[in-house]
């Protein structure tokens, strides 16, 4: 009985608390008086109070230095031969022979095949004989007009026969000379005939096999000299007062692990109608042929700057939506600045700023996440940095 009295007693004195505090409450609301709020702030975002400032180390911020920003001007295409030469049938006839196989080496004036050139012979044999018909009459002529000159100074004939003779002379020696222009022309269409080289180099692709009938300029053999190759580009006309020819160029050729050094020998005079760009030729020096015609190349100008830039490191700038921008920390806060870019020098990883920023400001080096505009933050050089990354750690419900 006297333990359950204790018990009684004690839930009757809960009881009793609870209202008194319920009482008090209720007063408070009755006069206006509001319940203090802990995790209220007083100004400011939500959690700025309670975020703690950011803190870098002087390597994490970069100030915007004066450099010069050399351009390079890169264009990009296959390789190709231009000593590059095709051996075209000069006569009609059937292909008797093909010596050569693609990738085999040939000099010049050497023999590739044989096409059946009886035809051609044959008429060579008639210019032949038509030469040798109209010295035979060439002679006669003369022998004729020499007796008529003797026969006119003895006055047998008149002197309208004395010139009817020499005409006769000269009508045989200008058939003499027809003749032998039609023999050297036949003779000369016979030598070109002959399948042989016309420069040195690899035999690239055959377009015919032997027993095939040919045409007069039907492809036969296309052969390649790799000695020395060349790239073709093009660049804009702003850019185009920056070159000139026997300026050194790399050159990166795929399955080439060094670049090769090339040389810019051309500019085009004028500028192409559609694109208004200027086309320009390198070549490439290939003594030991290690390059093909057909690999693709990438080429790239460096083009010395005569001018001090404003520029900061290329990891310093972002983007967001198109837009580029940096962080800088102002008046102990962190501040996002829109930035015009210029030009990049991929070598030292620097870009050119044009706007945005001046040379004394000071940008954070690298790209951090969670950051946000007017956070508080400095740079310590005593102490580790609790640096911009130790945002992500900062409670959502605090940011």
């Amino acid at each position: 009985m006297r333990k359950s009295r204790l018990i009684g007693g004690g839930v009757v004195a809960a009881v009793v608390v609870i209202g008194i505090a319920a009482t008090v409450v209720m007063g408070q609301r009755q006069a206006g008086a509001k319940v203090p709020d802990k995790t209220a702030k007083a100004d400011g975002p939500p959690g700025a109070a309670s975020a703690p400032p950011l803190e870098f180390r002087p390597a994490e911020v970069v100030q915007p230095t004066m450099a010069t920003m050399p351009k390079t001007l890169e264009f990009s295409g296959p390789l190709v031969a231009p000593n590059t030469a095709i051996v075209r049938a000069k006569a009609a006839g059937t292909l008797l022979a093909l010596q050569v196989a693609e990738g085999q080496r040939v000099t010049a004036g050497q023999a590739l095949g044989r096409i059946d050139l009886a035809e051609l012979s044959n008429r060579v044999a008639e210019r032949t004989a038509n030469l040798e018909s109209a010295r035979a009459t060439l002679a006669q002529a003369e022998r004729t007009h020499a007796s008529n000159e003797r026969l006119a100074a003895q006055s047998f004939i008149s002197p309208i026969a004395l010139e009817n003779s020499r005409a006769s002379v000269d009508t045989a020696r200008a058939t003499l000379n027809a003749a032998q222009a039609a023999l050297d022309t036949m003779r000369v269409g016979l030598r070109e005939a002959a399948l042989v080289a016309p420069i040195s180099g690899i035999v690239a692709k055959r377009h015919v096999l032997p027993g095939e009938k040919v045409a007069i300029e039907q492809q036969m053999l296309t052969l390649v000299d790799l000695q020395q190759l060349e790239l073709a580009g093009s660049v804009g006309t702003h850019e185009v007062g920056a070159l000139a020819a026997g300026m050194a160029v790399q050159v990166r050729v795929e399955g080439m692990a060094q670049p090769v050094a090339g040389k810019l020998a051309r500019i085009a005079p004028a500028a192409e109608p559609g694109t208004r760009s200027i086309g320009v030729t390198i070549t490439l020096d290939n003594p030991k042929e290690a390059l093909r015609a057909g690999q693709y190349a990438l080429a790239r100008v460096e083009l010395v700057d005569v001018q001090q830039r404003l520029s900061l490191p290329m990891p310093a700038v972002g983007s967001t939506s198109g837009q580029d921008h940096v962080w800088v920390i102002e008046n102990g806060a962190l501040l996002r600045r829109a930035v015009t870019l210029g030009r990049r020098d991929e070598a030292a990883g620097r870009v050119e700023v044009l706007s945005g920023v001046s040379a004394g400001a000071q940008v954070l080096a690298a790209r951090f996440d969670n950051l946000r505009e007017g956070a508080k933050a400095s740079v310590v050089a005593t102490k580790a940095a609790a640096v911009a990354s130790a945002a992500a750690s900062i409670p959502a419900n605090l940011k």
